[in-house]
């Protein structure tokens, strides 16, 4: 196996999500009791009028291949919706599609990075961030964002990790593990840091901008620094707001020597993402949005529920996040333990074995997102499933000895 791996596939570990989601799915299939809080996806369905936009489509004929980054009219609705919800002015010729958030991240990456080209990746992170740079030839450095500090990258952080090797720093909010949102202001101080280094470009993940709680404010960086936004990148996709996941839709604004560059490596790889689901997102982005404020708040009553129950649970400390649907606590407070069976908790990685095996519960420890002793939990199911996944929590945690 080692003389058929090529050393870019080497220096990549599997994504620790999947395979969380992927044990909970075997110990299923084996007849156990498993409550699976690992996945990070909208348990609602993708609406009626999407659904039956893709059926016309189907019946319409438009089953051939598309231009490689997008159908035009896909493209002129991304274009609406920067500016309807963002306040940002593309042109088509500014819009990059691809089949999911993750290929449009990827597709930038390798477009741009050569050997020993650094990103700034802040942790925690979303577990493909850095993978994803090393498979593109690129160096991630990790610059951790404390609890303290609600899991936000500090702009004296920030300024410290950059170097002449820089390329691009990723922003993530709300964050994928932690929830954690960037306020206006908190934005503008990275923003004057990026402005006194122009060979820096940003790339900002807004995957999870429609689930947003309370009265916080959501704005994109873009937004925030219109004067760099020639050296942005604005990330998003139907995924998470429209609950079409499976559907494979992630879609960029940006300037448009990236976005053709992103496009040349897209008609080597890829190619265009499904024509039946361009069109069932170009019903998304046009249609009804009424929903999508609907769902945001039973996906607040879910993180509240959450927050509180993993609170009363010995040992845990469960801060409560501004948007997505993860919560993030520590289990600092248990480590040194021992489990009923005698395992040791010594790591959030032993937590969360444990956990499943004792309780058929699964979760993913903090590790796999570049900050330790934490785990994550994705709320994103019934508040029945939720309650009895904490409960089992609560129980695990208090028979620690």
């Amino acid at each position: 196996m080692s003389q058929l791996q090529s050393s870019a596939l080497a220096r990549v570990k599997p994504s620790a999500t999947l395979a969380v989601t992927a044990r909970a799915r075997e110990l299923k299939r084996a007849g156990r009791d498993v409550i699976g809080l690992g996945a990070g996806e909208p348990d609602f369905d993708t609406p009626e009028n999407v659904k039956q936009a893709a059926i016309a489509a189907i019946m319409r004929g438009e089953t051939k291949y598309t231009d490689v980054d997008g159908l035009p009219e896909l493209k002129a609705a991304i274009v609406a919706k920067f500016a309807r919800e963002n306040g940002l002015s593309y042109e088509t010729t500014q819009i990059h599609v691809a089949p999911g958030g993750k290929a449009v991240l990827y597709n930038a990456l390798v477009a741009t990075l050569s050997p020993g080209d650094e990103v700034i990746v802040p942790a925690p992170y979303w577990v493909s961030y850095p993978d994803m740079v090393l498979l593109a030839g690129g160096e991630p450095v990790t610059v951790v964002g404390h609890e303290a500090d609600g899991f936000k990258l500090r702009p004296e952080a920030l300024e410290a990790a950059i170097t002449p090797r820089t390329k691009w720093l990723i922003l993530n909010s709300p964050s994928n593990p932690t929830g954690a949102a960037f306020t206006g202001a908190e934005l503008e101080a990275l923003a004057d840091v990026v402005r006194r280094h122009p060979h820096v470009w940003v790339m900002t993940d807004d995957m999870y901008e429609h689930l947003i709680y309370g009265d916080f404010e959501y704005l994109t960086f873009a937004q925030i620094a219109p004067d760099l936004i020639h050296r942005t990148l604005t990330v998003n996709g139907v995924s998470k707001a429209y609950a079409m996941t499976g559907w494979r839709i992630g879609y960029a604004g940006g300037p448009k020597p990236l976005i053709d560059l992103m496009r040349k490596v897209a008609g080597q790889t890829t190619s265009n993402p499904s024509s039946i689901s361009q069109w069932a997102a170009v019903e998304a982005l046009n249609g009804p949005q009424d929903f999508i404020a609907e769902r945001a708040q039973a996906f607040e009553r879910r993180r509240d529920l959450v927050v509180s129950m993993l609170n009363q649970a010995t040992g845990v400390r469960c801060p409560n996040p501004e948007g997505a649907f993860y919560v993030y606590p520590s289990v600092e407070g248990l480590l040194g333990k021992t489990a009923p069976d005698g395992t040791v908790i010594d790591s959030d990685d032993a937590f969360v074995s444990a956990l499943l095996d004792a309780e058929g519960v699964a979760v993913v420890q903090g590790s796999a997102f570049g900050l330790s002793p934490y785990f994550r939990i994705s709320y994103a199911t019934s508040e029945d499933v939720l309650e009895e996944g904490c409960r089992r929590i609560q129980r695990f945690c208090a028979s620690l000895k």
